[in-house]
């Protein structure tokens, strides 16, 4: 059977894709009905039966999607803990507290920018942006339902900070997998992103800012909701600096370079203890509200709007539709789809403008498809780094290009695993066809904007380092494959060294 398998062409590699989408649309926009695991199941299966009559046996199919979600499960676990830690963070009263010296400190019209920039200084500091999604975010959200802001102009702010520290921390997953997968060195690839992530977060920075004012004003309107919600927090929780421990834990634990698992673990732990020791709950309470999440009722609507939430339970609508996803992603690899796809964009390339949009574009299809951020920085990282090589140019470029469409793009993609995450962790409600949350989308001004300027860098020549000598000699050490394509588009693959001894 393996001498059958055939390689698919690029109309049938592009048939699971494009039905795929088409699904999800009708799913969707025409019946208004925002669950897309059903349309990504109905794609795997599509998957399937191309990779059958490809000559692929189903056993092998499934393996490579078993493959993509074991690859994957680190960010499940992820979400478990996030879910654990809301429900028992606000139980403990650290995301009341944090809610209430919000309002209290902040001025309404700084909200957004400063909204941004503490998620990002949290995000590189836990190398993880859902973690902080999770927990900062939660409680911004909170602090901008009391200023009277539009849930989608937080949510944009947090997205912006939290995911950008996440692109440049070096704990991050993401971070260490893209340089990992084009050849590079950690420190160089952050180094390398600096020219398109410091002016893209201060653009961000200036529109927060100038939004803050336009949408506030001078405050006044929205005192008095502020006042409601700091005097409910005040009745229903004791509120002190102490309660903010358990995210302090957190913190420190992760710049002493703890993995991410255990350190949010400590962090349940933490807030568990708070919550029976300083709110007075049970033990058979702090357990219930890790499971199902905090439920409080009081006399403040808003209140019980902001808190009652949390707890796995809240994520498995997440989680479900993240391993369907990783199970799609998986057969498309498998089969050869992905790799059909990219091997036919690669032969039209001929300059490195081409090349770098190319790879660019490439794993924001892939996180539009697959709906793994993971897969999209993987998958272009390994195709594309030959190529890279093949043009002299220093695969340093192509970390860039898939962080920024990889790690950055993935919470703008709803049915992606970022942007699932994203929307259950900040109760971004778009059920019954109302879309208006959505909204958060292109008010990430952060995550767009800096693939944007990637692009238009490598359309006037900057910032796109050429292979140096040493970084050459180390291709030829490590016996990397360098790619070149002939007129015709065909293309010649050889070692660093038997292209070198060519020439």
């Amino acid at each position: 059977m393996a001498n059958k398998v055939q390689t698919p062409s690029f109309g049938l590699a592009l048939i699971p894709v494009v039905l795929t989408l088409i699904i999800l649309g009708i799913q969707i926009f025409y019946f208004g009905d925002f669950t897309p695991h059903i349309p990504l199941a109905i794609g795997v299966a599509i998957t399937g039966l191309v990779g059958i009559k490809l000559g692929f046996k189903w056993k092998d199919i499934e393996k490579g999607m078993l493959h993509v979600v074991f690859v994957g499960l680190p960010s499940i676990a992820i979400l478990i803990l996030v879910g654990m830690i809301v429900g028992v963070w606000i139980a403990s009263g650290t995301v009341p507290t944090l809610i209430y010296y919000g309002l209290t400190i902040l001025s309404p019209q700084i909200f957004l920018a400063a909204a941004m920039i503490l998620c990002s200084v949290v995000s590189v500091s836990l190398g993880t942006s859902w973690g902080t999604v999770g927990t900062v975010g939660l409680a911004l959200m909170g602090i901008g339902a009391g200023f009277d802001i539009p849930m989608y102009w937080t949510a944009g702010a947090v997205v912006s900070g939290a995911f950008f520290g996440d692109k440049v921390s070096p704990l991050s997953d993401t971070t260490n997998l893209a340089p990992a997968v084009t050849g590079t060195d950690l420190f160089s690839h952050i180094k390398n992103m600096m020219p398109t992530t410091i002016p893209s977060m201060l653009i961000a920075l200036v529109i927060y800012l100038v939004a803050g004012f336009t949408l506030i004003g001078d405050g006044s309107a929205s005192f008095d909701r502020i006042t409601s919600i700091t005097s409910a927090l005040q009745a229903n929780f004791d509120i002190s600096a102490w309660l903010l421990l358990p995210a302090l834990i957190v913190i420190v634990l992760a710049i002493m370079r703890m993995p991410p698992l255990p350190s949010l673990f400590a962090g349940v732990v933490a807030g568990a203890v708070t919550a029976m020791f300083v709110q007075g709950a049970s033990l058979y309470e702090v357990l219930t509200f890790a499971n199902s999440g905090y439920s409080i009722e009081t006399a403040s609507a808003e209140i019980n709007s902001l808190l009652n939430r949390g707890g796995v339970q809240s994520m498995m609508w997440t989680i479900s539709m993240i391993l369907i996803a990783l199970a799609f992603g998986g057969a498309l690899e498998k089969t050869g789809c992905l790799e059909a796809i990219i091997s036919a964009i690669m032969s039209k390339v001929r300059t490195f403008r081409g090349l770098q949009t190319s790879a660019t574009f490439t794993s924001v299809a892939t996180n539009l498809v697959a709906g793994d951020p993971y897969l999209s920085i993987a998958l272009p990282g390994r195709m594309y780094a030959p190529v890279y090589r093949g043009m002299k140019y220093s695969t340093l470029n192509l970390s860039r290009a898939t962080e920024e469409g990889g790690t950055l793009i993935s919470p703008l993609i709803p049915w992606n695993a970022g942007g699932a995450f994203v929307i259950t962790a900040l109760g971004l409600s778009i059920g019954d066809g109302n879309f208006e949350n959505l909204l958060y989308i292109p008010l990430a001004f952060a995550c767009w904007i800096s693939p944007v300027l990637g692009l238009c860098y490598a359309q006037l020549g900057l910032f796109s380092p050429k292979a140096t000598a040493e970084e050459q000699e180390e291709w030829k050490r490590q016996g990397e494959t360098i790619t070149t394509f002939d007129d015709a588009g065909e293309a010649n693959s050889y070692t660093a060294g038997e292209a070198y001894a060519m020439k």
